[in-house]
């Protein structure tokens, strides 16, 4: 039995499971388990590894993209230049650290991409917005970084004005504001200046259509949510796992 799995800390509302095991059953693929490992401290990490020899392959989720690295073997160039990892293959002794979440990301945006759709703010700070870097970097979008508090390397929310809006007609949502269960929030940009060049990409995938995402619409802006990602990172994920 080839065992894969997710690790992170909850996991209660994990997509990964049920899309694996959705996968197995649909493709026809026998031997094969996908298991959630929910992990209090990332020093249980090297216990499930004694504990669970048959793995093949984890997904990695919050809060430990970060702080698994340095109980790894090897890491892809993405992972390393990022700083995260959503994805370790164990292959012949060795623990090698990818980021999957980049292939996603580009995958399910590059459809909906205009030529004028090159400048991109992308709206936080965290792990998830270093990959959406990343990818903008390999697809030659330029990009400004906007945080709560400007920065060396980001501005301000309150710094959007409507140059800056016109300016940028690509905008990324990295941050949890709007995801269920606090379906009330969203990040605070001047949203009266979105048109219709814009594109509005938002990472969260629960509720299908957030706060953020409504307003674009309601000014005429192109949408997407991040299901569509999620389903290509853990494809990935998989092609990974799973090549000679």
């Amino acid at each position: 039995m080839k065992i894969y799995g997710l690790i992170g800390y909850p996991l209660s509302h994990s997509f990964s499971k049920g899309f694996f095991a959705q996968k197995f059953e649909k493709e026809n693929i026998t031997g094969c388990l996908y298991e959630n490992f929910p992990l209090p401290g990332i020093a249980d990490f090297p216990t499930l590894l004694q504990q669970q020899p048959e793995l093949n392959g984890l997904n990695v989720t919050i809060p430990y993209k970060q702080v698994v690295i340095p109980h790894l073997d090897d890491l892809s160039k993405a992972a390393a230049q990022i700083g995260a990892v959503n994805c370790i293959r164990f292959k012949d002794g060795k623990k090698t650290g990818y980021n999957t979440d980049v292939i996603g990301f580009r995958n399910s945006l590059q459809p909906l991409l205009q030529p004028h759709h090159n400048r991109a703010l992308v709206l936080g700070t965290g792990g998830a917005a270093k990959a959406v870097i990343y990818a903008l970097q390999e697809m030659g979008i330029a990009y400004t970084i906007i945080s709560r508090q400007a920065t060396n390397e980001a501005l301000s929310y309150s710094s959007l004005d409507q140059a800056a809006m016109e300016a940028h007609t690509l905008i990324i949502n990295t941050t949890p504001l709007g995801m269920y269960p606090h379906i009330d929030t969203l990040p605070e940009i001047p949203y009266q200046y979105i048109t219709s060049r814009h594109l509005l990409y938002d990472l969260v995938y629960n509720p299908p259509e957030t706060l953020f995402l409504q307003r674009g619409a309601a000014q005429g802006a192109v949408i997407k949510n991040g299901h569509e990602m999620l389903i290509l990172q853990a494809e990935a994920s998989w092609e990974l796992w799973n090549q000679d």
